[in-house]
């Protein structure tokens, strides 16, 4: 596990970019595991601007999203489908028929899952996955549990993980309760991992990822156990980590 610590959320964003700029470069048929939320929003300005300044090309590159909201369609402004067209998809030069994100309308939620899993597996499993986590330490969606669910499933949004969401809808009332998330297996089993996380609210779950128990309460503490592993964090992010520029 590396631990990168950065002066401030762009810095921390720039160096994020520049590593799956970096992974595009070195394979340009790179399969992505992608994130949502305010997080990763200045990386993909940065790969945008890569792309129209730099010629950096995703014509070859598929992308699976980590989750997607239970119960909103593709063209609601709080769908993850939504995200992910307005703040990189639309920007870039990607094939359409290689972008993959959960479908949270399907009638059969179970079926949908399984789905999802096998177009992973089919395009030969992911080669980078982005995440994020949240305030109690979750991944994707994958909250805090009594077990580590393994693959592709619905989850049932934490009290938490809903308010801390709010702040992108209108109301409380209109987060769903419910999404589609990767499991912590299919996470995994990415060959490498780059984990962001920003601002003193991130620092108390950072810390327990990554100097912890291994335990489902606090999901994100099983990257301990991945073999390549980046944590790129900004300094209120890494206030309890704040001496420690690298662990192997």
């Amino acid at each position: 596990m590396r631990i990168l610590i950065e002066e401030n959320y762009e810095a921390m964003s720039k160096k994020a970019a520049l590593m799956v700029a970096g992974q595009i470069l070195l394979k340009p048929n790179s399969v992505l595991g992608l994130a949502t939320g305010s997080t990763p929003l200045y990386m993909y300005r940065e790969l945008v601007r890569m792309h129209r300044e730099e010629d950096l090309d995703f014509s070859s590159i598929t992308t699976f999203n980590l989750d997607e909201y239970v119960g909103l369609n593709q063209d609601n402004i709080n769908s993850y489908h939504y995200y992910m067209f307005d703040n990189l998809f639309n920007h870039v030069n990607i094939k359409k028929e290689n972008i993959f994100i959960p479908d949270g309308m399907a009638e059969n939620l179970y079926e949908e899952c399984k789905r999802y899993e096998k177009l992973i597996k089919d395009r030969g499993g992911i080669d980078l996955q982005i995440l994020g986590i949240g305030k109690n330490g979750h991944i994707g969606f994958n909250e805090p549990d009594l077990k580590f669910e393994a693959t592709t499933h619905v989850v049932e949004l934490d009290d938490e993980t809903i308010k801390a969401n709010s702040r992108f809808f209108s109301s409380i009332d209109e987060v769903p309760r419910r999404a589609i998330s990767m499991g912590i297996k299919t996470i995994m089993h990415s060959r490498k991992i780059i984990l962001l996380a920003s601002g003193e609210e991130k620092a108390e779950a950072v810390k327990k990822a990554i100097f912890g128990p291994i335990i489902p309460g606090l999901p994100a503490s099983v990257l301990q156990l991945h073999p390549d592993v980046t944590i790129i964090l900004d300094r209120e992010a890494a206030m309890y980590v704040e001496n420690i520029d690298n662990i192997q």
